[in-house]
């Protein structure tokens, strides 16, 4: 994503680094489920779900469609290839379409549930932006850490108050909610850039991370908070929705920038 000549977003030098570590560049979607669920077998609506662990910590993270092969279709949106009816085992679809003017991009998910009886699911995107950068994100709650979250946010304190445009403290990793309207701004101070995201869904969280060994940082809208399966089991907030036979969940995500200064 390039912005009056700045490229935004961690980028590898040979794209290959792609497949060989998708997690960690770019910005990709996530269906149809987001960030970290536990990778152990369990029963949801009568189906087995049993997902391998894809990551150091054993999770099980982001999804299925970040590693699939996507196709252009006529009117210029892409779709992923129907996935699931594996370890996953309800068959869906996942579109994305993308529209850049001038100063501002909209990037419009969806996940549909191909199957025959109702099918939990999330999306999200995962963006990785350059730094320097500074963030806010209006948000009243927290959940924290991101490894296990408790049921319920709490509100946001010391390294988590991230309401005032500032550097991003390093090695924070967490999810947060209660979120006001743009729930996130951006600023890259050597660059004279700024943007604010926005994003429409039935449920919106934001997850970000800051890495202190990455030159980037991840700021991530997504329709459920991690551990989707044990909310959604537990009847916790933030679970997976549950969609009936043929309906879409949508995610809509809108970047605008600005020269500052």
């Amino acid at each position: 994503m390039r912005v009056f000549g700045h490229d935004l977003l961690r980028t590898p030098d040979d794209p290959e680094m792609h497949v060989r570590d998708p997690f960690f560049w770019g910005a990709y979607p996530m269906a149809p489920w987001c960030g970290r669920v536990e990778a152990a077998p369990v029963v949801i609506g009568g189906k087995r779900v049993s997902l391998p662990a894809n990551f150091l910590d054993g999770s099980a993270i982001h999804g299925q469609v970040y590693a699939m092969p996507w196709e252009v279709r006529e009117d210029g949106s892409l779709a992923a290839v129907r996935a699931g009816g594996d370890v996953w085992p309800w068959p869906y679809e996942v579109t994305m379409r993308v529209q850049a003017r001038y100063a501002s991009v909209g990037l419009d998910y969806a996940l549909t549930n191909l199957a025959d009886e109702p099918m939990p699911a999330g999306i999200g995107v995962h963006p990785w932006f350059l730094r320097p950068l500074h963030v806010a994100i209006q948000a009243n709650g927290v959940l924290s850490p991101n490894q296990a979250t408790p049921p319920d946010p709490t509100p946001v304190t010391g390294p988590f108050d991230l309401r005032e445009l500032a550097e991003m403290p390093s090695d924070l990793d967490a999810t947060w909610t209660d979120l006001s309207d743009p729930p996130v701004q951006l600023y890259w101070p050597q660059l004279g850039l700024r943007a604010t995201m926005r994003a429409e869904a039935p449920a919106l969280y934001i997850v970000a991370a800051s890495p202190g060994h990455l030159n980037a940082v991840a700021l991530e809208p997504q329709t459920h908070a991690p551990q989707a399966i044990r909310r959604l089991l537990n009847g916790e907030p933030g679970a997976l929705a549950m969609l009936d036979p043929g309906a879409s969940l949508q995610l809509r995500v809108e970047l605008a920038f600005e020269r500052a200064g």
